[in-house]
């Protein structure tokens, strides 16, 4: 039985029959699924090949068509338009494919023939600092994006690139030294006395120097600066272990390589693009002015690797990172999610290490940037006293919410309430935050999110347990069952189904999280369709209800399994 995406396996079969019709090399073939009724899917290559054979794109469809074997997947093709393929999927093939999906823990995605080994950097707070809603996307981005990669079949590797090095930290220890705070202390003290260090720094004349000088006391590893250090980052590790736990992130304390752990290998990586001849001194600091990059005024950016006074920024500590990667670690692919405002950065660190031979042309790198998480006002989020939200009263009051939406369920004990809430009021943060483009801004609004109605995890959450519960009322053994597509409604379903894979190719080549979202919300609207035209526990005749009943289980492993693929739990019972 065919598994994998249907729509590059027509792709594939376009590409032999235009083998069989002419000799040049084929452009690369998009299938598409087509929007008009009737018809499954639509390729439109024998308009772009028109002047290059030197023929009217309907002859060369139909030439193609000709040619084309797809009888055991589709009906004969559609010459329509201009020269648009139309394909429609036979019916006993959505029967077969349906059926068979049956025994796929993976519903008919196929894991990739060439895994690649991947390191993502993703989430990557400060320590000694509380997370505020603005870490919120890149772990939750970043999360899904690993966990799609995973099931694709990539080795992949998390890592949390922790702010714990540098000035902050020379500052913060000084404080502590000055005012001998009695310990031990939680994140919420650690973030006062940053703010308190913070004024200092700016406002007294030997508080800033003492302070760098305790930065150059850490890099050379005095005892009572480390110790203190030490403690500010296993307390922030606490911290951020509770969120993520909290959240349901897949990041725990073995994925940390914070600023400190690339520390040893940054004055390599100057000596390094010094001897490849790519270093230039500039006002006293050692930069790469990378080909390409020019300010407004058309001088050329620098890329400043070791400062002036001769300490590092996070420009030598990004190269270092990416050399580790590449050379100690020997991944394919780097994958820094990160805020889109430092696309240029990247984009800088990266020219810089292809002209290093850090990154070769098995490699490849990319910044996967996102927008911001705004207010309903429209700016960045903020408390009424105007400072940042921190995410973990953010995911409480998520909880708390979801609590308010389930009060109103009066089949559901008290004790049941209080289990689902957080899977309700936490997938409903992350789903609003991966179903729109990431590229873009997103509105906070408790109201959108939880709403029972469109494409929020609520709706998917529901229409999961719904199903549930009446594949519980039936209690039937669904193991030799057959799929039987008499109704439109079913077809439809069965196409949605079949569909799968092609969501979860989409949402992990793009990076795309939402293209797996928007699949999954129609999904289940096509099985609302389906329940409601279709009987699935009054169904009459030989084989219908397990028919029903089959379809009605596929789609109830489609909707776990892809939310399970962004990070959101389905309860069984809501």
């Amino acid at each position: 039985m065919l598994f994998g995406d249907v729509s590059e396996e027509l792709a594939r079969r376009v590409v032999e029959a235009l083998r069989r019709v002419t000799d040049i090399e084929p452009p690369a073939v998009l299938v598409r699924v087509s929007a008009r009724s009737g018809v499954d899917y639509q390729c439109d290559l024998a308009m772009s090949l028109g002047k290059r054979l030197g023929k009217p794109p309907r002859e060369i469809a139909a030439d193609i068509a000709l040619h084309l074997d797809v009888a055991d997947l589709a009906e004969p093709p559609e010459i329509a338009g201009p020269g648009f393929l139309n394909f429609t999927l036979r019916s006993s093939w959505l029967e077969d494919r349906t059926t068979a999906l049956n025994g796929d823990p993976r519903l008919g995605a196929v894991a990739t023939p060439r895994p690649r080994r991947i390191a993502i950097d993703y989430s990557s707070p400060n320590v000694a600092k509380e997370m505020h809603a603005g870490h919120l996307r890149p772990t939750v981005i970043g999360d899904a994006i690993a966990r799609l990669l995973r099931f694709a079949g990539h080795d992949v590797i998390p890592h949390n690139h922790l702010g714990d090095w540098g000035t902050p930290f020379g500052m913060l220890i000084e404080h502590l030294l000055d005012e001998r705070p009695e310990g031990p202390y939680t994140i919420g003290d650690l973030n006062g006395f940053y703010q308190a260090a913070r004024s200092k720094f700016e406002a007294s004349e030997d508080f800033a120097p003492r302070s760098r000088e305790r930065v150059v006391l850490l890099q050379s590893g005095d005892e009572e600066t480390l110790s203190l250090w030490r403690h500010l980052v296993d307390e922030s590790t606490r911290h951020f272990t509770q969120v993520y736990e909290l959240l349901g992130i897949g990041l725990s304390s073995e994925d940390v390589y914070g600023e400190s752990f690339y520390n040893p290998f940054l004055a390599a990586v100057v000596d390094d693009l010094t001897a490849a001849g790519l270093t230039e001194i500039s006002d006293g600091a050692v930069c790469v002015f990378p080909d390409g990059f020019r300010n407004r005024e058309g001088d050329p950016l620098p890329l400043i690797v070791r400062k002036r006074d001769g300490g590092y920024g996070y420009a030598a500590t990004d190269l270092a990172t990416l050399r580790y990667w590449t050379e100690q670690r020997e991944v394919t692919d780097l994958l820094y999610v990160v805020g889109t405002p430092q696309a240029q950065h990247f984009a800088m660190v990266f020219a810089v290490c292809r002209a290093a031979g850090w990154l070769r042309e098995e490699h490849r790198a990319e910044h996967i940037g996102f927008g911001s998480v705004l207010g309903e006002d429209g700016r960045a989020m903020k408390t009424r006293a105007g400072e940042s939200v921190r995410l973990s009263d953010l995911l409480a009051e998520a909880v708390s919410h979801a609590a308010e939406v389930l009060e109103g369920r009066g089949d559901l004990s008290p004790g049941v309430r209080e289990e689902v809430a957080p899977a309700i009021g936490i997938g409903a943060i992350k789903y609003a935050d991966l179903s729109g483009d990431r590229e873009r801004d997103y509105v906070f609004s408790w109201e959108r999110m939880l709403s029972k109605n469109g494409n929020t995890s609520v709706y998917l959450q529901y229409a999961h347990a719904r199903i549930r519960s009446v594949l519980a009322k039936a209690d039937q053994d669904l193991a030799d069952a057959r799929i039987l597509l008499g109704h439109p409604a079913e077809r439809a379903l069965a196409l949605a189904l079949a569909r799968f894979p092609e969501a979860i190719g989409a949402a992990t080549t793009g990076y795309l999280p939402h293209k797996l979202c928007t699949y999954l919300y129609e999904t289940a609207v096509v099985f609302s369709r389906f329940y409601e035209q279709c009987p699935v526990l009054g169904a009459e005749g030989p084989g219908l209800r397990d028919s029903r009943l089959l379809l009605a289980e596929l789609t109830a492993k489609t909707l776990a399994l892809g939310l399970s693929l962004l990070g959101i739990s389905t309860p069984g019972r809501l």
